[in-house]
């Protein structure tokens, strides 16, 4: 059978409700700042650069495309580690009874602080990149980190792991089952889950994490801004629980509300589990269950956060599930650019949105969804890419093998 694109238009996105409906405050502006403020306290803080495709805009008739490029993210090649670290950063600050307003990295390192705290464990559940993240904040800061990934991880990842001096294990079961044993043994070891998925009784944590994501979408929104324009007219963002989506789509409605941007989701069909809540169409989130088994490993969930589904249901503009062709696609576009447009380096879960983004635009059997978002010569899109080569090995395969090609096109 065939692997085809599918979409699903959100006709509440911009109903007369949804349209006025600001993002939450807890993602916006003046939040965003806060968040960003600790996350500048970190000795290796540097902001990602926002990269101009103007090359491959004018290729595909857009005004614009720009890559906010995380794989320079404190040297840990992925975003993650600003939802982390920001929760592990809140957790303390809150046993330290220190406000969102007065801490910051030295006063969580300081002695007194040791004192208090003694050493805690912080324990995860990740595909590599956010355990990555979890593991070197808890570092950072003087703790410990014990972190799970689901079966089919790559080695590579787990290694990169340990190299901080966390523990890092591979279960036997998928990556949702795998938050489970991590939430379960937490609860016998008096550990803390920094778990980026919400449950009942477990909610602070997932929405710093949340939160901190924000800084990200903070760093985009400024830099656009020297590109000579107020803001992108459309943005493409993946999802895997939906916390990365709901932080970008949530700070872009707090700053422009009824004209925030045209947003659109976009996951791998084999763990699709916001287009298919979507496509149910009566508000209530659907699992994907299995081995979830995509090269997208960042975006290899079943299981929405709750608080993720409830901006992205009001207001995400079009949910996208695509073949892991589309990803490596995306890879090979940004790994090798056209003239005048600078190299990103993305991996599978980074380069998905780049992807989905030049498929619409240049494949007429998707026209009507490019008309559906309004993408045309005035457009100016905005997609991140989350991880760089966090996996060597698989890059390879892709970009220099032409592993994943697109159906019907020769890679020789």
């Amino acid at each position: 059978m065939e692997e085809s694109i599918k979409w699903i238009v959100n006709p509440k996105a911009r109903n007369e409700d949804n349209i006025k409906r600001p993002g939450p405050d807890f993602l916006g502006g003046k939040a965003a700042a806060e968040t960003r403020n600790f996350m500048e306290s970190f000795p290796q803080y540097e902001v990602t650069p926002l990269r101009n495709l103007g090359r491959l805009a004018a290729y595909t008739g857009i005004a614009g495309i720009y890559v906010k490029d995380e794989s320079y993210r404190f040297g840990l090649n992925s975003f993650k580690v600003l939802g982390g670290g920001h929760a592990i950063g809140r957790y303390l600050a809150g046993k330290l009874n220190l406000s969102p307003l007065n801490f910051s990295y030295a006063k969580l390192r300081s002695d007194e602080a040791r004192e208090k705290l003694g050493e805690i464990t912080f324990t995860s559940a990740t595909d590599g990149n956010h355990g990555r993240g979890v593991a070197w904040a808890a570092r950072q800061l003087g703790h410990r980190a014990v972190i799970n990934m689901p079966k089919g991880s790559s080695p590579i990842r787990l290694e990169h792991i340990t190299a901080t001096g966390a523990e890092g294990y591979i279960t036997d079961v998928n990556y949702d089952e795998t938050v489970r044993i991590t939430a379960e043994n937490a609860n016998k070891n008096g550990w803390v889950v920094i778990q980026d998925t919400a449950w009942e009784g477990y909610e602070d944590i997932p929405n710093w994490i949340i939160q901190g994501y924000t800084v990200m979408a903070d760093e985009a929104y400024k830099q656009i801004q020297q590109y000579g324009f107020n803001r992108p007219t459309h943005i493409f963002i993946q999802a895997g629980v939906g916390s990365l989506a709901a932080a970008v789509l949530g700070f872009f409605a707090s700053m422009f509300n009824n004209i925030r941007p045209v947003t659109v989701i976009v996951e791998p069909d084999k763990a699709d589990c916001f287009y298919k809540s979507a496509l149910a169409g009566d508000g209530i989130p659907r699992y994907v269950t299995g081995d979830l088994d995509t090269i997208m490993a960042g975006l290899a969930c079943g299981e929405p956060n709750p608080f993720a589904w409830d901006i992205l249901k009001d207001m995400a503009d079009m949910f996208i599930s695509c073949p892991d062709y589309i990803s490596a696609k995306g890879m090979r576009i940004l790994g090798n650019p056209l003239s005048g447009d600078t190299r990103v380096i993305s991996g599978e879960s980074g380069a998905v949105t780049t992807g989905m983004l030049v498929e619409l635009l240049l494949n007429e059997e998707l026209a009507e969804a490019r008309e559906g978002l309004k993408l045309d010569q005035d457009s100016r899109v905005l997609v991140f890419s989350t991880e760089g080569d966090t996996d060597p090995e698989m890059y390879r395969k892709i970009v220099w093998d032409g592993a994943y090609p697109v159906p019907g096109k020769s890679h020789i």
